[in-house]
């Protein structure tokens, strides 16, 4: 089966008739596989998927929950979070009060990696975790932190790469069990959260191709990855202007390992290792104090 141009134009067009979504600066190459896969499952030509999303909401949601990607795992790139770790949150630690936005959150393990971080730097307490995702489905299984173990077995080594090894000195070694953050059993299959961990994220529907911040606070670090992979240029540089506009000033943006700033918002960050610092405007650093004397 293959989805042509014209194919793509016609389903974003009936998407966006029929609902408030609009896929239209969606990367073309990752939408026409994803809507290959979605024909392909539901065992439908284009034109009957078409008419059948005109009058069953449900199945519109669904298509869209199909369509777009929701990968993730416990501590991704684990040398990231012992970045992370030992280098840029720390400078966070003199703060009374640290917010923190997973955009595009999927499932909610890097949510909750990011909570064992800040727990073993003692920066749990005062950090305040917002996420937020489009797909409900997913959120919902992010909310109660329950994961599948043969499928996050592997994702056990992240752990202990993250937590409990020190990368700047090998002689140092936390020996920190997996109970103090998640219960596991392998007979009944499954990784669950503690609830001290899960209790805490305030977790929202957000689409970040429309909606603004709608947790109405400023940011100290926005974690968006492996999500404007799945963008074309200009939407891209709009989600970036979302993250400058409600990052404070030095606050850091961190996206996936393949991913990068481009265009007009280059120049609004500097690149600290593998995460992006904004860079501190004129304006933030005048002291008006000084200036109406």
């Amino acid at each position: 089966m293959t989805i042509t141009s014209l194919d793509l134009q016609q389903f974003i067009t009936a998407l966006r008739n029929f609902s408030t979504y609009d896929f239209s600066e969606y990367s073309d190459k990752s939408l026409k596989r994803r809507l290959t896969k979605v024909l392909i499952d539901y065992k439908l030509e284009l034109g009957e998927l078409i008419s059948q999303m005109r009058n069953n909401t449900q199945l519109l949601e669904q298509v869209v929950k199909d369509i777009t990607v929701n990968t993730t795992e416990l501590f991704r790139d684990p040398l990231v979070w012992q970045h992370l770790r030992y280098t840029i949150l720390p400078k966070l630690k003199n703060q009374q009060t640290i917010n923190i936005w997973h955009a595009g959150c999927s499932t909610g393990q890097e949510v909750y990696s990011m909570m064992m971080i800040l727990n073993e730097l003692d920066l749990l307490e005062r950090t305040r975790i917002y996420a937020s995702d489009l797909n409900t489905d997913v959120l919902q299984a992010a909310k109660k932190g329950l994961y599948k173990y043969r499928f996050n077995i592997a994702y056990l080594d992240n752990f202990d790469k993250a937590i409990k090894e020190n990368p700047f000195n090998y002689e140092q070694f936390f020996d920190i069990p997996y109970s103090k953050y998640f219960e596991i059993d392998k007979e009944k299959d499954f990784i669950k959260m503690n609830h001290f961990l899960t209790e805490k994220p305030i977790f929202k529907k957000l689409d970040l191709v429309k909606d603004s911040n709608i947790f109405y606070v400023k940011f100290d670090i926005i974690i968006c990855r492996n999500v404007i992979i799945y963008f074309n240029y200009d939407l891209q540089n709009k989600i970036f202007e979302l993250f400058h506009n409600n990052l404070y000033s030095n606050g850091y943006l961190w996206l996936g390992m393949h991913e990068s700033i481009l265009g007009p918002f280059a120049s609004k960050f500097e690149k600290i290792g593998h995460v992006y610092q904004k860079k501190e405007s004129l304006f933030s650093s005048i002291d008006y104090g000084k200036l109406n004397k």
